[in-house]
């Protein structure tokens, strides 16, 4: 199996009116002023993740044994992107107790990946002027979280009574992330389709956060092309 390598990057250049360079990323010493958490700028710093998506489908597609759907749009919104969807990149594993993945290019520009049942993740999450984010950072976190999808480092959990949250934690190399939405705010379809899915497979984990042994799984490693 070859290792996964960021494909060559040209850095968009983005200045000011002034024709200042902007360095994106250390623009404020201390708090950035309150006129920029309303302010999205210069989105367009954020057009090598679109690059970097694609090598990632690349690799992807060259390592494991996966069906591969591409489209404007495939499958149904979980939450609304940042900007338009413009191109769709379904990566479906041949097991089923591997979680599927869609990557999402938004014409923002942006990328989505909305991984196993419920659950997505932006990139950048936040593109305002305070936030400052780059686009450096974003692809790490881009890589980071779809490496972990395939190498089945990701799970994800459906609580139960009245008012349930749904969850979700990945592994990294160095470290871990997780969070948690009310179902409430997830079509409700798609909710009882996972509580139903989540838990009943192989890779059922019992202990996962809050919703532990309720409807917990932990992903499957995508299998590899042979």
């Amino acid at each position: 199996m070859s290792a996964y390598a960021r494909p060559p990057i040209e850095p968009p250049v983005i200045v000011d009116e002034e024709g200042q360079v902007i360095e994106h990323g250390r623009r404020w010493p201390g708090s950035p002023p309150e006129e920029s958490y309303s302010v999205d700028a210069h989105p367009e710093r954020f057009e090598p993740l679109h690059t970097v998506a694609e090598g990632l489908i690349e690799h992807l597609r060259d390592t494991y044994d996966i069906e591969v759907t591409e489209a404007v749009e495939t499958g149904p919104e979980l939450r609304r992107p940042k900007g338009e969807a413009a191109r769709a990149v379904q990566l479906r594993p041949v097991d089923p107790a591997a979680a599927p993945l869609t990557i999402v290019f938004t014409a923002y520009p942006g990328v989505f990946a909305r991984a196993g049942l419920l659950h997505e993740f932006a990139f950048p999450v936040c593109g305002c002027d305070a936030c400052d984010s780059t686009w450096e950072a974003e692809a790490d976190q881009l890589e980071e979280t779809v490496l972990a999808v395939a190498e089945g480092r990701y799970r994800e959990s459906v609580g139960v009574g009245p008012e349930p949250w749904v969850e979700y934690a990945l592994e990294f190399s160095n470290g871990s992330s997780s969070g948690r939405v009310p179902a409430g705010e997830l079509p409700a379809e798609r909710v009882r389709a996972a509580r139903a899915r989540l838990g009943a497979g192989a890779g059922a984990d019992a202990g996962a956060g809050a919703n532990a042994g309720i409807g917990a799984e932990r992903w499957a490693p995508w299998p590899l092309r042979a």
